[in-house]
C-alpha cells in the first residue's frame, strides 16, 4: 500500500466496469459507453477516437493501432492493425534511390494507416455499436473544442518548427504560428468533418474517395510511392499471441512485426534469477533489468520483421535455450559493453488504454501515429496527421527488415495481457517507443514479484539503457544511481518522463483495480 501521507494517488475500484486512458476525456467516454450498456470494445473504440483529438500529436487515425482481447473464459486473440510500404517500395527503387536510412520525416516514413481498419473489424466482430456511434463524442470535441492539458501542452511546444514547415501542419494543429498551451481550447473543424464522413460512409470512406484523395494528394507531390491501391487492399490480420510465463503468470504480446516478444525475452531472463530476494529499489534489480533488456534488444534489432514476408524464428527467440545462454552472460558486478547494444533507439507518441466491461471482456488497446505528430505531413483538407511508422524500415539489402512491396514495418507499440489458472489477471500496457518492453517488463516485476498494486507498479520510478547510457527518472535514489555507476553503467537524467501507462486488474471475485500513469494527464475511472 503507498504512504497516504505522501503526494500520490490510489488505485481506482469498480466492479462493473473500468477504463484507463492517458486522458481524463477519453476515460470518461469509455466509462459513458459501458453504463450506457455498451461492451469493452465499444468503449475502447470510442476512446481512441476521442484520444485523436485530446492527443493529436501521439496519435490519429492516420496511424496504427494493434490490440489483445481476453475474453471471460481466458481466450485471448489479438489484432495487428499494422500498415504497409507501397507494393512500388521493391528492390530496384531502394537501389535507384540511394536511401542509407528512412528519416523520421522522410514522405517514405509514411505507411499506409491500419487503425480505421482495426477499429471497424474489432466492433462488427465483437462490438455492440457502429462505427459512427463510437466516433461520435469525438466528432463533439472537435467541434465544440478540447482543452488543452498539461502534459500535452509540453510535449506540443517542441514540435512547432516542424508543424510550421507544413501548410496542415500550420493550418490545423498550431495557433498564430504556436502550440496551444494550458487551458487553452482547440478546435479541429476539418478532422471533425472528417469523423463524420467516416461516421455515415463507414470503413471504406478513409481507403476510398475524397479522404484517400487529400492523403495521397499531399503525399505524392512530396515523390512518395503510396498509391490509391495501396489504400484499397488495406487489411488488419488477426493473430494469435505469443507468451512466456514469470513469476507464476503467462504474460502474452502481439507477434512480430511488434517487439513485444523484446519484453518476453528479457522476462524469460530475468526469470534465471531470485529477484524477491533484492528490494524492489535497489541496485541488483536495475542492473538485471536494465541488463536483460539490453541483451532482448540485440534479438529485437537482428530478427524482428514482418513475418509475412520472413521466417522470424519466435521459437528459438523465447526457447529456455536462449533464455539460459542469455542469463549466463549477465555479471552481477559489470555492466555489459557491446556495440551492436549501442544502436540509436528511436522515440515515438503513442496512446495506450485499456477497458473492461461486466461480463469480464477486457480490451488492451494502442494507437500511434509515431514519432509527434507522425511525419509532419497533415492533409490539408481532412486534417489527418500522417504516421512515420516506416522510419522503423532499414535499407539493407538482405535484412528481415528491409523496406520491401507491401511489407509491414518493425512496429514498436505492444498491448500486453496477464493469465493465470486459465482466467484473465490484468490488461496493460506503456506507451513510449523504444522504452516500451522496459515497461512491460518493469510493470510486471512490480505487480508479480513485488506485489504492487496497478498503480503503484506504474508510479514507480523508471530507467532505461538508451544508445549506450542508462537514463534514469530523477526520483530514483542517488544512491542506487551510485551503486549502477559502479558497476560500469553509463548514467544519464531522462530530459522527459519515461513513458506512460495504463493497467485494470481482474480479481478473481470480479473485483476491478485500474491504475493510469502520472507521467500523462489521464486516469481511471470504474463503477
Amino acid at each position: 500500500m503507498r504512504d497516504l501521507q505522501l503526494p500520490g494517488r490510489s488505485a481506482a475500484y469498480g466492479m462493473n466496469g473500468m477504463a484507463a486512458t492517458s486522458s481524463p476525456l477519453a476515460t470518461l467516454a469509455a466509462v459513458d459507453v459501458l453504463r450506457a450498456g455498451g461492451n469493452a470494445v465499444d468503449a475502447a473504440v470510442t476512446a481512441s477516437a476521442v484520444l485523436c483529438m485530446t492527443e493529436p500529436h501521439m496519435t490519429g487515425i492516420g496511424g496504427d493501432c494493434f490490440v489483445l482481447l481476453g475474453f471471460p473464459d481466458g481466450k485471448v486473440v489479438g489484432l495487428n492493425g499494422s500498415g504497409r510500404a507501397a507494393m512500388a517500395a521493391d528492390a530496384d527503387w531502394l537501389k535507384s534511390s540511394r536511401l542509407t536510412e528512412i528519416g523520421f520525416q522522410s514522405v517514405h516514413s509514411v505507411t499506409v494507416p491500419g487503425a480505421i481498419d482495426a477499429w471497424d473489424r474489432l466492433l462488427k466482430r465483437y462490438g455492440s455499436m457502429s462505427l459512427g456511434d463510437a466516433l461520435a463524442p469525438a466528432i463533439r470535441l472537435g467541434e465544440e473544442g478540447v482543452p488543452i492539458t498539461p502534459r500535452v501542452a509540453f510535449d506540443w511546444t517542441f514540435e512547432v518548427e516542424m508543424l510550421s514547415r507544413d501548410p496542415g501542419g500550420r493550418q490545423h494543429y498550431l495557433r498564430d504560428g504556436q502550440a496551444p498551451k494550458t487551458g487553452d481550447v482547440m478546435h479541429y473543424p476539418a478532422l471533425a468533418a472528417t469523423f463524420k464522413t467516416l461516421a455515415k460512409e463507414g470503413r471504406d470512406a478513409f481507403y476510398a474517395g475524397a479522404i484517400v484523395a487529400d492523403m495521397i494528394g499531399e503525399l505524392r507531390q512530396r515523390g512518395s510511392l503510396l498509391t490509391p491501391e495501396d489504400f484499397a487492399r488495406t487489411e488488419a490480420t488477426w493473430v494469435e499471441p505469443i507468451a512466456t510465463s514469470f513469476a507464476g503468470h503467462e504474460i502474452l504480446e502481439i507477434p512480430p512485426n511488434g517487439q513485444g516478444i523484446t519484453a518476453l525475452i528479457a522476462l524469460n531472463i530475468l526469470s534465471r534469477f531470485d529477484l524477491a530476494r533484492y528490494a524492489p529499489e535497489s541496485v541488483e534489480r536495475r542492473h538485471l533489468e536494465i541488463e536483460a533488456i539490453k541483451l532482448a534488444w540485440v534479438y529485437r534489432n537482428r530478427y524482428i520483421a514482418d513475418p509475412g514476408q520472413v521466417a522470424v524464428p519466435v521459437a528459438e527467440m523465447l526457447s529456455s535455450t536462449t533464455a539460459d545462454r542469455l542469463a549466463s552472460l549477465i555479471d552481477m558486478n559489470q555492466a555489459i559493453e557491446d556495440p551492436a547494444l549501442k544502436v540509436a533507439l528511436p522515440r515515438s507518441d503513442t496512446v495506450y488504454l485499456t477497458v473492461v466491461d461486466k461480463d469480464g471482456l477486457a480490451v488492451s488497446f494502442i494507437n500511434s501515429i509515431y514519432a509527434s505528430f507522425g511525419s509532419g505531413i497533415v492533409t490539408g483538407k481532412t486534417g489527418i496527421a500522417l504516421q512515420n511508422r516506416g522510419c522503423n524500415f532499414v535499407t539493407t539489402p538482405g535484412h528481415p527488415n528491409c523496406i520491401g512491396p507491401g511489407k509491414r514495418p518493425l512496429h514498436t507499440i505492444i498491448p500486453a495481457m496477464v493469465r493465470k489458472d486459465g482466467r484473465i489477471a490484468m490488461s496493460y500496457g506503456v506507451m513510449g517507443g523504444a522504452y516500451q518492453p522496459m515497461g512491460h517488463v518493469a510493470v510486471a516485476l512490480n505487480r508479480y514479484v513485488h506485489g504492487m498494486d496497478p498503480q503503484e507498479a506504474i508510479d514507480f520510478p523508471r530507467c532505461f539503457p538508451d544508445f549506450g547510457q542508462v537514463e534514469m527518472e530523477h526520483t530514483i535514489p542517488a544512491v542506487v544511481a551510485a551503486g549502477l555507476a559502479a558497476k560500469g553503467h553509463k548514467l544519464t537524467k531522462a530530459v522527459e518522463p519515461l513513458g506512460g501507462g495504463q493497467a485494470i486488474e481482474i480479481r478473481p471475485n470480479g473485483m476491478l483495480i485500474g491504475g493510469s500513469d502520472p507521467r500523462k494527464d489521464g486516469c481511471a475511472l470504474g463503477f
